[in-house]
């Protein structure tokens, strides 16, 4: 089973998975408690798979969301994840810049994220020309 966290090396790849229309959130094999419960909360939902070797986990966004929704909820993830300080790649195909606008907008008012450190940074870059990458450290 492959992990495009792992692969990218990245703590957060959200991409709409091939020949479906899930879309995943895939994390880094061993990913801290912290940071799944983060995505349980913006709500994506967790998964797992017990095999004799590791334990996968990764997340979805719910399967009953329209497409628009899926994207508005994935998007609007990013955020959050960026200011948590976590390095977030997501997709072209799912990406919602209006989606990002207001969910930014929403983590600026937040008090918990005026504290935040005056070193912790996001920013936005295209990547291999279908994906955009945010590193929020």
């Amino acid at each position: 089973m492959g992990n495009r966290a792992d692969d990218e090396g990245t703590d957060v790849e959200i991409f709409i998975r091939p020949l479906t229309d899930t879309v995943h959130a895939d994390t880094p094999t061993g990913a801290p408690e912290q940071l799944l419960a983060l995505l349980d909360s913006l709500g994506f939902e967790r998964k797992t798979l017990t095999t004799a070797g590791p334990v996968y986990v990764w997340h979805e966004v719910p399967a009953h969301l329209t497409e628009n929704e899926k994207k508005q909820l994935a998007t609007s993830a990013v955020p959050s994840l960026l200011v948590a300080g976590y390095l977030v790649n997501i997709t072209n195909a799912v990406w919602d810049a209006a989606a990002y606008q207001q969910a930014a907008q929403a983590v600026r008012r937040q008090p918990s994220t005026a504290a935040a450190p005056s070193t912790q940074t996001a920013s936005a870059v295209r990547d291999r020309g279908s994906t955009t990458k945010s590193r929020g450290r």
